[in-house]
């Protein structure tokens, strides 16, 4: 399906706004792979991408955001872009989704982010990805200048990506939220970034962590602009990441209406704290989605 279309051609749209969460599963007949964030899984992925890809895909997982290009060699994970892809074809897995290292460029000129820019449009045309992500900023660039710098950037790449027919989405941490003499980077983001070039990817977690809000209420305020979702638990002492069921997250509860948001993708993830390893943590999670959240989508 053609994501500028989602929405609009979801026959469930119009009933779905009305229905409560517990009927939207009953009701959607949108299919959604199960996807996860390999920074997740890092250590893994840099011993042997494509065992641990294999891994992964036991595990039900069938979808993918990575982390991992090069611009300058053209691969993923040390491994050429073409190569790469052939090898994802063969398992029957997609990488819709990548974070690329816009942030190194937040500070010089355009031409040379337009330059990176071409690069990561090429990896990901080459991939068959559906979006390029920007996934962080530096400390010393959150700070209201710095968030105006920001969107200038994300607006130039928005537009530069959606010409070459791809998606373009930002991906917010905790530190948006924090005051900025009255103000915060995610409403500088939200309120000076071109809507139909610039989509969001909501981290649910960080959102449950830091901000003044939940993730139905940011989503109420610009709907259709979510495309993609970073599903995480909290862990319920430290607050940093555990696996999903072993937290203080109540996805029952918070879960948003996937076609208000927009929703496309989501990627399971967990940045760290095991509570074995990685993989046994991916398994965790994968295993308490499909049994108490898949309903929801």
């Amino acid at each position: 399906m053609n994501r500028r279309n989602f929405v609009k051609l979801s026959s469930a749209a119009g009933l779905a706004s009305c229905l409560p969460i517990s009927c939207l599963s009953m009701q959607s007949s949108t299919k959604f792979k199960l996807g996860y964030q390999l920074f997740s899984i890092r250590d893994e992925m840099a011993k042997d991408p494509i065992a641990t890809l294999k891994a992964l895909k036991k595990m039900g997982y069938q979808d993918f955001e990575h982390f991992g290009f090069d611009a300058d060699k053209a691969s993923y994970y040390g491994i050429p872009t073409k190569e790469f892809k052939k090898m994802l074809d063969d398992l029957e897995l997609t990488f819709s989704s990548g974070h690329y290292p816009f942030s190194d460029y937040l500070l010089k000129s355009d031409d040379e982010l337009k330059r990176y820019t071409d690069k990561c449009i090429k990896g990901a045309l080459e991939m068959s990805s559906n979006y390029i992500t920007w996934p962080w900023i530096a400390p010393s660039q959150r700070t209201v200048d710095g968030f105006k710098r920001l969107v200038s950037k994300l607006n130039m790449i928005g537009e530069q990506v959606s010409k070459a027919g791809l998606g373009f989405a930002y991906h917010n941490h905790g530190y948006e939220f924090d005051d900025l003499d009255g103000t915060t980077g995610y409403d500088i983001i939200l309120n000076e970034t071109d809507t139909s070039t610039v989509k969001l990817q909501l981290d649910m977690y960080w959102v449950m962590h830091s901000a003044n809000a939940t993730p139905r209420e940011l989503i109420a305020k610009q709907p259709g602009r979510y495309v993609m979702w970073h599903i995480k638990d909290m862990h319920k002492t430290s607050r940093d990441y555990t696996e999903l069921g072993n937290g203080s997250i109540n996805y029952h509860d918070i879960m948003p209406d996937p076609t208000t948001s927009g929703l496309e993708f989501y990627y399971i993830e967990q940045g760290g704290n095991y509570t074995e390893n990685s993989l046994k943590s991916a398994e965790t999670s994968a295993n308490y989605f499909k049994e108490q959240l898949a309903q929801y989508l």
